[in-house]
């Protein structure tokens, strides 16, 4: 028996499975296949965002090179959802969520029809880490592709432009023409979110984390790069196969602390706690929230890159993508350089023979003149926060924050207020009931804060929630507090006016609260908004661990 049919043999070898391999050749199979290796192809295609629009071309060149290697391709789609598109609705709900259903989902058609081996092929927030918890669950030679980045759009705007051209709009700043044209402008095709957001942070870590091929986090969604990074996937999955090496192998303790040094040295997202969590957790290894906070002392901010900075990664990836990066980080002794990888080598040799980034390029920092010294990842803990919050500090919004409460049991309230500005230097926001239970989904809350920025108030006003924070946030913002609301978490008796001190540097984030009082307005606190109706956020709801955990189902 071929050592690489591990598990498809069981589906069509024997006159007992005729009946399996009849189907099988309705599909499209044909004698010969039957004895090559199955190689599932998870396509996150969708014509809901542009982010993935683009997904099936790439499936159709990663499928073709695996057919060229002798193995037996089996493309089937999953779905996604736009966190961009759905931002500041109800709908927003959904996108955790769907992280466990892209997992659910991959490890349901995978288990049953007993592929070989994986390949996932994803383009947004969720998908991306929704991936890798069902490769790591499956636990079967795999390899995840990006689907790439977008190009900047026009006077180098994306998403997030447009959505702080909506806070400058309602400042009267500028008209509704103006808004129109950023909107009409700002997102030239296929590709995700351009900045360092989650999508590009996500890409960037499975990269660090060895599961994917070289350079495949930084390309272009629409680049020749592109087509080479999907053309070499059959030969990297055959030698997996051959060599029987499996995410378990690769997703290590080390190749997790290899990720998060990158994050932190791009300035990415406060997600990639969320997510890095969850896909350790998945994979059995022991990661945890203070993590991020004790690697993160010695990890400097490299990257002048969006939210809080300048550039695009489609700029980053024309003076040579993460790739150099990941070499300067190791050259320093940041890296595990001995981290096995996709490629079936080790971090160290994948990264032998990259250049630097050219010597005039100004998005990269060295080390001696970082952005920042340590990491912009805080993790916060307090009466406000037992068991945990993720603060994104840059330093440019400064390092503490003392003020009075603004409380809002929603976004939308939240909005309203600073739509029509109601809210006032010196004002701690706090959106609450947004939790993983309490939304249910913890919806994220760019809205809010790209409406903030667009009215100059960044660095006037903090902002706190129970809920996330998508990767174009950026001011003074603390998300993932735990317990949440809903829990019965502090968050939930805060009321106007209560005096909040947030800390960066002590690590720190309370309410001016005695245990007196707080034991008295615990006494009185009902859940405003217990969710009751039936359906997936019902059930999320649930199951769905803290948010201190990687808000994991399982």
């Amino acid at each position: 028996m071929n050592k690489k049919r591990k598990f498809s043999s069981s589906l069509v070898d024997g006159p007992e499975q005729a009946a399996s391999r009849s189907m099988l050749r309705a599909a499209g199979f044909k004698d010969e296949d039957f004895n090559r290796p199955q190689v599932g192809v998870a396509s996150t295609w969708s014509m809901v965002t542009p982010c993935n629009m683009h997904i099936n071309d790439l499936a159709s060149l990663v499928c073709q090179s695996i057919d060229e290697n002798l193995l037996k391709s089996v493309l089937f789609n999953t779905i996604t959802i736009s966190d961009g598109i759905s931002m500041g609705t109800l709908g927003m709900r959904y996108s955790l969520v769907s992280r466990e259903v892209i997992a659910d989902s991959i490890e349901t058609v995978v288990g049953c029809q007993s592929f070989d081996g994986v390949v996932a092929i994803g383009g947004c927030d969720k998908n991306m880490p929704g991936c890798l918890i069902g490769l790591a669950r499956l636990n079967r030679p795999s390899i995840f592709v990006y689907g790439g980045s977008i190009r900047p759009g026009k006077n180098h705007s994306d998403l997030v432009t447009v959505m702080e051209g909506i806070g400058s709009y309602t400042s009267n700043k500028i008209s509704e023409d103006q808004l129109i044209a950023i909107e009409k402008t700002a997102l030239p095709g296929p590709g995700s979110c351009g900045g360092m957001y989650t999508a590009n942070t996500m890409a960037s870590a499975i990269e660090a984390l060895g599961m994917s091929l070289p350079g495949s986090s930084s390309q272009d969604a629409v680049s020749d790069e592109k087509k080479v990074d999907c053309e070499n996937i059959g030969a990297a999955i055959n030698h997996l196969l051959e060599k029987d090496i499996k995410p378990s192998d690769i997703m290590t303790r080390n190749a997790f602390e290899n990720a998060i040094r990158v994050i932190i040295a791009l300035g990415g997202s406060t997600n990639a706690v969320l997510h890095l969590l969850a896909m350790a957790h998945t994979v059995g290894v022991s990661l945890k929230i203070e993590d991020f906070e004790e690697i993160g002392k010695t990890s400097p901010v490299l990257a002048d890159l969006r939210p809080s900075g300048h550039y695009l990664m489609s700029e980053l990836n024309a003076i040579g993508g993460v790739q150099p990066l990941m070499k300067m980080l190791m050259e320093e002794g940041l890296l595990h350089k001995s981290c096995l990888t996709v490629t079936g080598k080790t971090l160290e040799e994948n990264l032998e023979d990259v250049k630097p980034y050219p010597k005039d390029q100004k998005i990269i920092s060295a080390f001696s003149a970082p952005i920042k010294k340590d990491s912009h990842l805080k993790i916060l803990k307090g009466n406000l926060a037992e068991d945990g919050a993720v603060a994104k500090i840059t330093g440019k919004e400064g390092t503490s924050f003392t003020g009075s409460a603004r409380v809002f049991n929603s976004e939308e309230e939240t909005l309203d207020a600073i739509y029509n500005s109601k809210i006032n230097p010196g004002d701690v926001i706090v959106v609450r009931y947004e939790g993983p239970v309490g939304g249910p989904g913890m919806r994220e809350m760019l809205k809010p804060t790209s409406a903030i920025m667009g009215k100059d108030m960044g660095d006037k006003v903090a902002f706190i929630t129970d809920g996330r924070f998508s990767g174009g946030s950026h001011g003074f913002v603390v998300g993932h507090i735990t317990p949440e609301a809903a829990k019965g978490g502090l968050i939930g008796l805060l009321e106007d006016g209560d005096e909040i001190t947030i800390d960066a540097i002590k690590g720190k984030i309370d309410a001016k609260l005695s245990k007196q009082e707080i034991s008295e307005r615990r006494k009185s606190w009902v859940n405003p908004k217990p969710y009751k109706e039936r359906g997936v956020l019902s059930k999320y709801a649930k199951v769905v661990s803290s948010a201190s955990l990687g808000a994991i189902t399982d």
